[in-house]
This record gives structure tokens, C-alpha cells and sequence, in this order.
């Protein structure tokens, strides 16, 4: 784990702690864990490299060669969607309870999670009209943001899993920083960029390793098939992933960031589930034969679902940027026959609406 941190005078300075048999090693050995997870594993194993670049969990290079890129934009956008789509409303987000969490939807891959007593986290938060290095091109939200920028709460943590622009939103993370001044826990590599930005705050970790976070709970820097890029000359520099987090009531949620499919779900829930909730992604598919290597179709997210040991999943990454070829529906509509043809009830794997909140109690046992 390396750790940026506000200091009053002087440079930027890091703290490396090393974690060989500590905490992120914990639970991988004897029968069984906490929460019921499978504890007859061997030490988790960390991100390995190749050079400068960061390898899979499978030990592929990450991403597609530039050759099939171009091949990919010269196949054209795909299904038009509309420019703009209006939430529908919903409440605001309720106070947790004593033994309960509430994840609000905020869109794309940006969730609020809120816990007993005040602490309050966001994944990948952006509120940018367009997820692009430039203000004037690319990707364009044709969702607004689910919950106003100004109706969040004071927000402690922000739990970043990769620094691709629609996730690693600098604007959005700099009205954040003055207005909360949150810490933020991600990938190693990330912390440079963040640097750059005023953000100084910043834990960086290796896959499997663990960050405390305020009330009690702890996350856990999780594995993806995926790949983090800035520019032409950064791609996989920095590490990519998810987080599993779990409270001090033992209330388990899985965050997969992006991923296409691997063994790494199954890893996941064995190492850390299981699961009351996992927020899995379900769009950004098509073309297959290209996104295959950086994202889950629906058919693999229900796969995920079931290989994570979650009891409950929501969707994300959907209907808020056209990112790919799909049409703004397909992604709900192919996980509902994913669905059906694994025998799954709806309500296990929902599709949230933007600004909906769910309330997450701890199963019993």
C-alpha cells in the first residue's frame, strides 16, 4: 500500500507499508472465515508487471492492440441513442439505520454508499457533462447525474477503480476535494495523477491488499480484466480494479469497476464473499469481438452474479454515456433474459433507476 498525504510544507511525500502475511493476506488459510467466505486458499497474489505495465489477473497484456482499435471506429457508432433522457423521481436518500447501508444510483458507475452514524463513500464519481479530456468533445451524459452535486452528504471516502475518464472524473473529484476534502483509496499508479490536481490524500494498493476506512469498514482493492490508460503513452502505468468493503456489522458489498470476463469473480467470492450486494457492470459490450477484452456482456454479468456469492446485485454502467455500439435498452433487456435462462428472479440482479436508493441489511447466519 502507498499512501499520498497532505503534509503542511515540502514535496509530496509516500509511505510504503509492506504487507507480506498482514492484513491483506488474512482469511486465506484454514477452512473457513468470516461471513462464511472460503478460507482453504493459497496467499492471494498481487498485480504483476511487465516493465512499466501492469499485467491481468490471467498475466495477458491488458487491452487490444491499436491495430484493432482503429478496426473497432472504422465499424461506425452503432445504434443512435436519444440526446437526452429524463429520471424519473425518487426520494432522497434515506439515513441508515444501525445494521444497515444505503446505495443510491447516481449513474454510470457512481454510486453513494451512506452507513450508520455518517460516514459516506462514492464510487467513481462523475457529475461532468461529458466523461473526455476536453469540454467540447466526446462522450456526452444524456442522463443527469441521479442526485444533485449539491444534495450529497459530506463525503469521507471516494473509492476510485481506475483512472479511465469516465471514472476518473478530475473535475467532479476537484469540487469534491473543495468542498469534503475526501481521502481517496485506489490502484497503484494513481496517486501521480491525482497529485498533479491538489489531491494528496490518496492511498494506493495493490490487488488484495486493505485500506480502513471511517466507521469501521474496511476495503479491499479487488481484481479486473480491464486496463487504465490517460494518453497514448500511459496505457496500464497504473493499476485497475474494484473493492470489496464490509462494515463492523458485517454488512458485505461488492464495487467490480470494469472487468471483461475471468476466473478473478470466482476468486473474489471465494476470498470475499460472500455477498449482499455486488454492483456489477452490464453495458459497454458491443462490438463483442472487441469489448470482450475490457467488459462483460449481460450473459457474463449474471455469470459474475453467480460466481461473486452475492445474494443481490444492481447493474451499473449503462444509459448514462454512449460509450459503444448497443442501443441505449439492449444492456437491461439482454440481462432479463440472462436472467430467465439461468432461472434467476428478477429482483436478484435489478436495474436501478437514477437516484434510486436500496437498503442493504447483513443476511442472517
Amino acid at each position: 500500500m502507498v499512501r499520498h498525504t497532505r503534509r503542511p510544507l515540502g514535496p509530496r511525500r509516500l509511505a510504503v507499508h509492506h504487507r507480506s502475511g498482514g492484513a491483506a493476506r488474512r482469511g486465506a488459510a484454514g477452512l473457513r472465515g468470516a461471513g462464511g467466505r472460503v478460507t482453504d486458499l493459497p496467499p492471494p497474489r498481487g498485480a504483476a508487471r511487465r516493465g512499466k505495465v501492469f499485467l491481468n489477473p490471467d498475466g495477458s497484456l491488458p487491452g487490444q492492440p491499436l491495430s484493432a482499435v482503429w478496426r473497432m471506429m472504422r465499424e461506425g457508432r452503432g445504434t443512435p441513442w436519444p440526446g437526452r433522457v429524463e429520471n424519473p423521481p425518487f426520494p432522497p436518500p434515506p439515513e441508515p439505520s444501525p445494521g444497515e447501508v444505503v446505495v443510491t444510483f447516481i449513474g454510470h458507475a457512481s454510486f453513494l454508499i451512506r452507513y450508520p452514524g455518517g460516514p459516506a463513500l462514492l464510487t467513481d464519481p462523475i457529475w461532468s457533462e461529458r466523461c473526455s479530456p476536453f469540454r467540447f468533445a466526446g462522450p456526452k451524459r444524456v442522463r443527469a447525474p441521479g442526485l444533485a452535486f449539491e444534495a450529497l452528504p459530506k463525503i469521507d471516502t471516494v473509492l476510485l477503480s481506475h483512472n479511465h475518464y469516465d471514472h476518473c472524473d478530475i473535475p467532479t473529484l476537484k469540487r469534491l476535494q473543495q468542498r469534503d476534502a475526501p481521502r481517496i483509496v485506489t490502484g497503484l499508479g494513481n496517486g501521480r495523477l491525482l497529485a498533479r490536481h491538489g489531491m494528496r490524500d490518496v492511498v494506493e494498493l495493490d490487488w488484495w491488499q486493505e485500506a480502513r476506512l471511517p466507521g469501521g469498514v474496511t476495503a479491499c482493492f479487488t481484481p479486473a480484466r480491464h486496463f487504465a490508460a490517460r494518453g497514448l503513452h500511459d496505457r496500464a502505468h497504473a493499476l485497475w480494479g474494484g473493492f470489496a468493503l464490509r462494515d463492523a456489522a458485517g454488512t458485505s458489498l461488492c464495487f467490480t469497476g470494469d472487468s471483461g470476463w475471468g476466473a478473478h469473480f470466482e476468486e473474489i467470492g471465494q476470498r470475499r464473499g460472500p455477498f449482499d450486494m455486488a454492483l456489477i457492470p452490464i453495458g459497454a459490450y458491443e462490438p463483442r469481438w472487441f469489448m470482450q477484452a475490457v467488459h462483460i456482456n449481460p450473459e457474463e454479468a449474471v455469470r459474475a452474479f453467480q460466481d461473486l456469492r452475492a445474494k443481490r446485485a444492481l447493474a451499473m454502467h449503462f444509459g448514462t454515456f454512449k460509450l459503444t455500439q448497443e442501443a441505449i435498452d439492449a444492456p437491461a433487456e439482454a440481462l432479463s433474459s440472462a436472467l430467465r435462462a439461468a432461472g434467476l428472479a428478477p429482483e436478484a440482479f435489478r436495474v436501478p433507476g437514477h437516484g434510486e436508493s436500496v437498503l442493504i441489511r447483513p443476511a442472517p447466519g
